[in-house]
């Protein structure tokens, strides 16, 4: 069972300060001196070379392309082997190791970079570093995929337990001579040999990819390095086991862990694919970057057309206003036009009223003096009517009295009034 993992906020503390580490660092190069009362023995010589050879590969394989990028895979067991490999270097523990060249990674040569040329100078990337009190903890949160194995968890806290065992087996197999030239010499070497790379490797060389940082390519350092020399090929594709990206770069880290994969001790071994050996943006990325540019062209198109909308808007709005105000213009004329013409019929209807009522008037008197004049006339002929009838009612009377008479004389002589 694993034991909790810490939070992703903690600090692992190394069980060795930082001062310490920096005395333990002066007191090796020290030690190297040693060898003047030792001798210089050529099998120790031998074992020198071979453990340098043998453990750059665990700095290079384990540390750095295992640990610190996944670039391959491989068993719990030859996981926890590489990982005690790679720490008989005494460059801390595995988890410390890969979680500071993460943060490399995540800031190179900026402000915040571990160990960079352009920030802080060629000492502190190459030693200044290593020593520091500053960088003495192991930040959990950048290594939690390794901090699950207890196993791993173990060697960081004894990170000196692979060196010392090592430096062990060289005192008891070859003497002072194997402690001192075998084991001492070649851990010096192997420190200022991999330290190269932080610091030479961002200063000489060629740059073959635009990369954000200052990484190089160098041939010199990369047979030193056994590969790790194609820094600049590293940086601009971090996930590829090989870093020697063509046939010419070689990458002799890369050779043996091919080798380990046909015997089945690694695997999944991951290339880097040719657009990006290439220096081309992936297909996918083409097509979208394609799809951007589309998008981006239809956009650009929609807003022009909005803009030209928006435009023909204005325009319209401002006809509309202008035919308005024109409109307002011509009701404006036209309603004075129609005032002054109604204020005109209001005046000819004045005078037609003026002139009616005058012939009106004039009508009346003519009407009043013809109704006297002809009542004058009817009471003239109304008289004379009536003396007419005062005449005819006289005659008429003399009439009646007349024949009442003359009735009244045959009655008396016996004649009827039928027969005369």
């Amino acid at each position: 069972m694993s034991a909790e993992l810490p939070t992703a906020q903690s600090r692992y503390p190394n069980t060795v300060s930082g001062w310490f580490y920096a005395l333990r660092f002066g007191a090796m190069h020290l030690l190297c001196f040693a060898a003047i009362w030792t001798g210089v023995p050529l099998e120790a010589v031998i074992l020198a070379v071979v453990l340098w050879a043998v453990r750059m590969f665990g700095v290079t394989a384990g540390y750095h392309r295992y640990f610190s990028h996944r670039t391959y895979k491989m068993g719990r067991v030859m996981q926890f082997l590489m990982a005690f490999l790679s720490q008989t270097s005494m460059q801390r523990g595995v988890l410390w190791w890969a979680a500071h060249h993460r943060h490399h990674h995540k800031y190179s040569d900026q402000p915040e970079d571990v160990h960079s040329v352009r920030q802080d100078g060629f000492f502190w990337s190459h030693i200044g570093w290593v020593v520091s009190p500053r960088w003495a903890e192991t930040d959990m949160s950048r290594v939690r995929d390794l901090a699950k194995y207890p196993e791993l968890r173990f060697l960081e806290r004894f990170q000196h337990l692979p060196g010392l065992v090592l430096a062990g087996l060289c005192f008891a197999l070859f003497g002072w001579a194997g402690l001192i030239v075998g084991f001492v010499w070649s851990t010096v070497f192997l420190w200022h040999t991999t330290f190269t790379i932080n610091s030479l490797a961002h200063v000489i060389g060629k740059r073959r990819y635009e990369t954000d940082d200052d990484s190089r390519n160098n041939w010199f350092l990369a047979l030193l390095t056994f590969g790790e020399g194609w820094h600049n090929n590293h940086h601009h594709y971090q996930a590829s086991t090989r870093q020697g990206f063509y046939w010419w770069e070689i990458d002799l880290t890369y050779y043996i862990l091919w080798a380990m994969s046909k015997v089945g001790l690694v695997s999944d071994l991951r290339e880097p694919p040719r657009h990006v050996v290439e220096d081309r943006p992936h297909p996918a990325k083409a097509l979208r970057a394609a799809a951007r540019r589309a998008r981006r062209d239809f956009d650009e198109r929609v807003e022009e057309l909005k803009g030209r909308a928006r435009l023909a808007r204005e325009e319209a709005s401002q006809r509309v206003e202008d035919l308005g105000q024109e409109l307002a213009l011509r009701i404006d004329e036209m309603s004075n036009d129609v005032e002054e013409r109604l204020e005109n019929l209001r005046g000819d209807l004045q005078d037609v009223r003026r002139g009616a009522h005058e012939k009106l008037e004039a009508l009346a008197s003519d009407a009043t003096v013809k109704v006297d004049e002809l009542s004058r006339e009817m009471a003239v002929k109304m008289a004379t009517l009536r003396t007419h009838a005062e005449e005819a009612n006289d005659r008429a009377a003399r009439a009646i009295d007349e024949i009442a008479e003359a009735t009244e004389i045959r009655l008396q002589t016996g004649t009827s009034i039928s027969q005369a």
